[in-house]
């Protein structure tokens, strides 16, 4: 019975944790924002990281990182957004 009742109490908090990656969607202002970029970046080798800094619509810093795949497409890996100081 007890067993019975932790499994009750637990079977929803395993249920809820997954184990795919959620990604990132690209915001006005990303680079991929409108899909790929058309140039292929064919100087810097796959897995490098590039930065990415703008000012989105609300006056706040936005800093991305992509990371190149092998095809020369970029992944949206990372977002942080900072409020400017008045």
């Amino acid at each position: 019975m007890k067993s019975l009742i932790a499994f009750l109490l637990c079977a929803p908090l395993l249920a809820a944790c997954t184990t795919t990656e959620q990604s990132l969607q690209p915001i006005p202002g990303s680079i991929t924002y409108r899909g790929q970029p058309q140039l292929k970046l064919t100087l810097s080798p796959p897995g490098t990281r590039l930065p990415h800094h703008f000012v989105n619509q609300w006056g706040q810093d936005v800093y991305e990182t992509y990371i190149i795949q092998p095809d020369r497409s970029l992944k949206l890996v990372s977002r942080e957004t900072m409020t400017r100081p008045f």
